[in-house]
C-alpha cells in the first residue's frame, strides 16, 4: 500500500447554457482536460469511473470513445448527488490496494435545451401513478422541489428556522460567485431579493433552489508518491465516508431533521484524524439552501437547530469563520451534481482560487447529497500529505 491517494488533475468543460454536445462528448472532453491538467496522457489511465446525470449517457462505453485500452478498473456509478464523493473514494481505495494506479472520475449532463426554460429541463413524461403511491401525487408531491420543501418545513417547525435564515445562505453564496468567472449568476442579491423571489414550493423561494447546467467535470486520482512529480499541486485525500439513512418519510422518522452527513461525516473525519474544529473550508452540496443548513448541523459545525443562526451570522461568506461554497456552489455557480463542490475544493486546495481564495486551506470538507436526502458522501481533502 502506498503513501496515500491524491487528486492530480481537474478538467472542466464550459458550464451552463452549453448546447450542441451530448453528455458523452462533454464527458470525453472533461476527461481529456483532466488528464492534460495533470501532465499525463490518456494511455496513463488504467481506471475510469463514470456518472451521468438526468439526461442519460455516458456509461462505460465512454472508455471506447476515449480509445482507452487494457483498463484495470471500469464501472458506472450512481448515488445521484453523492456519486462524485463515492467515485473518488472508490478510486482512492483502488489506488491504495494496487487494483489500479491512475483513475479518472467523470460526471456529465446536458438537460438544458435551446429555447426551453431551466424549469422544464428535468421534465419527464408523467409516471403511471397507482395504489398508495398515487396518494402523494394527489396531494401535490409531484417533484423533488416539493419533497425538499417538506423537509425544510419540518426543520422550521421543529427548530424555528426562518426563511430569512435560508436567504442568508443564498446571499453569502452569491457573494462568493461574484468572484468566480465561471459562475452562472454573479449579480449581488440581498435577503430582501430572496424574500421577493417567487415561490417554487413553500417554504422554498426561487433563490433557495439550485441552477440547471449543461457540462462535464472530471478529476484524476493517483498515488500520493506519484503525485509529487506531476504538473499540478496535488490535493491529498485524508478521509472519506458515506451515509444512507433510509428514511421512510413517515410519522416518527427523522426525515428533514437528520441526513446522511451525520453518518458519513464522522466516518470521514475519523479516518482523517480531524474534528469539525479543524476544518478550514467547506464545499457543501447545495441543491437547496436548506441542505447547506442541515448539513452544517449534521457535520457538527453548529448544534442541531442552530444552523439558521449560524448562517445568518455571516460565518459562511467572504471574511467569515467557515468559508463555504467559495465558488458560488450550485445555487449561483453551476450545477454539476457532486462535482460542483469537489471541483471548487480542488481549486481551493491548489491555492488557485484567485480573488476568492480562502485565507486558510489546510483542511477542506466536501459533501455530496443524493436523492431526497437518501444518500450522502463526505471527503476530507488537503494540500498537505497526510501525516506531514
Amino acid at each position: 500500500m502506498g503513501e496515500g491517494a491524491s487528486i492530480v488533475g481537474l478538467g472542466m468543460t464550459e458550464l451552463g447554457r452549453v448546447y450542441g454536445r451530448s453528455p458523452r462528448r462533454l464527458a470525453a472532453d472533461a476527461v481529456r482536460r483532466a488528464v492534460a491538467d495533470a501532465g499525463l496522457s490518456l494511455p496513463d489511465l488504467d481506471g475510469l469511473l463514470v456518472s451521468h446525470g438526468m439526461g442519460g449517457s455516458p456509461g462505460i462505453e465512454l472508455a471506447d470513445s476515449l480509445g482507452l485500452r487494457d483498463l484495470r478498473l471500469l464501472t458506472q456509478m450512481n448515488a445521484f448527488g453523492a456519486t462524485a464523493g463515492a467515485m473518488v473514494a472508490y478510486a482512492a481505495m483502488s489506488v491504495l490496494s494496487g487494483a489500479a494506479t491512475t483513475v479518472a472520475c467523470v460526471f456529465a449532463d446536458a438537460p438544458l435545451k435551446p429555447r426551453q426554460s431551466a424549469g422544464s429541463a428535468y421534465h419527464r413524461d408523467a409516471p403511471e401513478w397507482y395504489g398508495f403511491g398515487g396518494m402523494t401525487a394527489a396531494l401535490g408531491f409531484r417533484s423533488v422541489n416539493a419533497f425538499y420543501a417538506l423537509a425544510a418545513r419540518r426543520h422550521m417547525e421543529r427548530y424555528g428556522t426562518t426563511s430569512e435564515q435560508l436567504g442568508a445562505i443564498a446571499v453569502s453564496t452569491r457573494r462568493w460567485a461574484a468572484m468566480n468567472p465561471l459562475a452562472q449568476m454573479r449579480d449581488p442579491i440581498t435577503v430582501e431579493d430572496h424574500q421577493n423571489s417567487r415561490w417554487v414550493a413553500e417554504p422554498l423561494h426561487l433563490l433557495d433552489c439550485c441552477l440547471v447546467s449543461n457540462g462535464a467535470i472530471a478529476v484524476v486520482v493517483t498515488g500520493a508518491d506519484r503525485a509529487r512529480d506531476l504538473a499540478q499541486p496535488p490535493v491529498h485525500l485524508w478521509g472519506w465516508g458515506q451515509g444512507h439513512p433510509g428514511h421512510r418519510r413517515e410519522r416518527g422518522s427523522e426525515f428533514g431533521l437528520r441526513t446522511g452527513a451525520a453518518t458519513s461525516g464522522p466516518v470521514a473525519m475519523k479516518m482523517a484524524g480531524v474534528t469539525p474544529d479543524d476544518i478550514d473550508v467547506c464545499q457543501l452540496y447545495d441543491c437547496y439552501t436548506y441542505t447547506v443548513l442541515v448539513s452544517l448541523e449534521d457535520y457538527g459545525f453548529c448544534g442541531k437547530g442552530e444552523g439558521g443562526a449560524f448562517a445568518a451570522s455571516g460565518a459562511l461568506g467572504p471574511g467569515g469563520s467557515l468559508p463555504t461554497n467559495t465558488g458560488g456552489g450550485q445555487l449561483s455557480g453551476y450545477y454539476m451534481w457532486g462535482m460542483t463542490p469537489l471541483s471548487e475544493a480542488v481549486i481551493q486546495g491548489r491555492g488557485q482560487g484567485g480573488e476568492r481564495q480562502a485565507d486558510r486551506n489546510d483542511l477542506i470538507l466536501v459533501s455530496g447529497n443524493g436523492g431526497i436526502l437518501d444518500h450522502h458522501s463526505t471527503l476530507i481533502l488537503s494540500p498537505h500529505a497526510k501525516g506531514t
